[in-house]
């Protein structure tokens, strides 16, 4: 069930979304002009005409109007490249973004997000094959709920069993008994399952890090400002956990270090916690040391 993802990210930008550059065209503005009032001039020698030199002069009528003109054209071709960016998966929005998921045959689900419906329709694509691809059991199983957040599809050494494990929308993403019922019967279906596959759908497995460090605070910041390092390492944290996320002991020290605090030496765990692609790991009880105060 190998395959190589799409990162849709790594993509080199669309040749045809321009770069805009107001200067440049105002530049190209007050160019043509220039050209056009000498044509002017040489073609009516009789009437004496001025050369035209403020052009760096902001109060001339003249720059006022390139300019506004200049404004007009980077709207409109801003307008242009958003039009264009909407016919690619990676940029399209919204409505575009739906018509193009429809092309597969991929439907927004009720309160799912582009990035979501993005993914599963990347991962619709990947998974038309006659075989019962990696892709095609993730699609799967994210369109059996909108509380799937993650799965991952995978076999353990040479067991036939497939594995597909869950990572929900829950706290620490732990995947409910009705959540894995409900992905079990879509992916039992008889139009889904493969005739030789063993599907056995479960919770993502659950990694509990405990954290220990010791601190020091600036010499002014309040005793309470243990609280305030805990609570962003656990929202930081929860707004990144993921399947197959490790936990680097430079990240997480450096979610501890908020306003007031000096440094910070982290005792438990020193190296890096590292999680399989099936499992997601969470933070235990987080133990902070106050060591006194340092400039």
């Amino acid at each position: 069930m190998a395959s190589t993802a799409i990162d849709l990210a790594s993509l080199p930008a669309p040749t045809i979304v321009e770069t805009l550059n107001f200067e440049t065209i105002l530049s190209e503005r007050k160019a043509s002009f220039q050209s056009l009032w000498q044509a002017v001039r040489a073609s009516n020698p009789d009437l004496n005409l001025p050369e035209y030199d403020v052009s760096m002069l902001e109060t001339d009528p003249v720059v006022v109007l390139l300019e506004e003109e200049s404004y007009r054209e980077i709207i409109m071709r801003a307008r242009v490249n958003a039009a264009a960016r909407s016919n690619f998966l990676a940029f399209a929005t919204g409505a575009e973004l739906e018509h193009l998921a429809g092309f597969y045959d991929v439907i927004r689900m009720v309160g799912e997000l582009d990035d979501r419906l993005r993914e599963r329709v990347v991962l619709a694509i990947q998974g038309r094959s006659p075989g019962g691809t990696k892709e095609r059991y993730k699609f799967i199983a994210m369109t059996a709920s909108i509380e799937v957040e993650g799965v991952e599809v995978y076999r353990a050494g040479k067991s036939p069993v497939v594995h597909v494990a869950i990572f929900s929308t829950a706290a620490d993403g732990i995947a409910s008994t009705a959540l894995l019922a409900t992905v079990t019967a879509t992916l039992q279906s008889s139009d889904v399952i493969m005739v030789n596959d063993t599907i056995s759908v479960e919770s993502a497995v659950r990694i509990v890090v405990d954290i220990e460090a010791d601190y020091f605070l600036d010499p002014s910041a309040p005793l309470s400002t243990n609280l305030t390092m805990e609570q962003n390492l656990r929202d930081t944290w929860a707004a990144v956990q993921a399947l197959g996320r490790d936990l680097p002991t430079s990240w997480w020290v450096s979610k501890l270090m908020v306003s007031g605090v000096q440094s910070v030496i982290p005792l438990v765990p020193i190296e890096t916690q590292v999680a399989p692609d099936y499992a997601a790991i969470s933070l235990g009880t987080v133990k902070l040391n106050y060591k006194g105060r340092a400039f």
